[in-house]
């Protein structure tokens, strides 16, 4: 499993909104996470859509967190980008196993859901308010 470029920017965009805690438009938060414009535009539509951020109109719009940063995790930001989490292409597919006809006879496939498993509840359980406040454990 690797983390995409764009949960990595999202997660950035996330936790700037929440470090302001009111409406910035979408090009200060792009020159202050460092994401061109564009990018932080697309990913911004995802977050709204997703129902974390909500985007205002206008000339006085902007962006802001729509759920408190408590209630935002890691694996909200991950899996909104991403998909689910899972470290083997066998667990995101309903396809047969190449070794074994039934995944579920495979010990590599229990393994990897096992890890999987275990990553994701890492991610739950690391809010957005525990990495602005440095209190996290991993």
């Amino acid at each position: 499993m690797r983390i995409t470029q764009e949960s990595d920017y999202a997660l950035r965009i996330i936790t700037a909104l929440a470090e302001r805690n009111d409406l910035i438009d979408a090009k200060s938060l792009s020159e202050q996470t460092q994401v061109t414009q564009r990018f932080t535009l697309k990913i911004l539509h995802k977050l709204v859509q997703a129902e974390l951020v909500s985007s205002h109109k206008g000339a006085k719009g902007g962006y802001v967190l729509k759920r408190a940063p408590e209630d935002i995790t890691l694996k909200d930001v991950i899996e909104l980008i991403d998909g689910p989490i899972g470290i083997s292409r066998c667990l995101a597919t309903e396809e047969t196993c190449s070794l074994n006809r039934d995944k579920t006879a495979c010990e590599f496939h229990r393994i990897f859901d096992k890890i999987s498993f275990e990553v994701s509840m890492k991610l739950h359980g690391i809010t957005i308010a525990d990495v602005l406040a440095r209190n996290y454990t991993v």
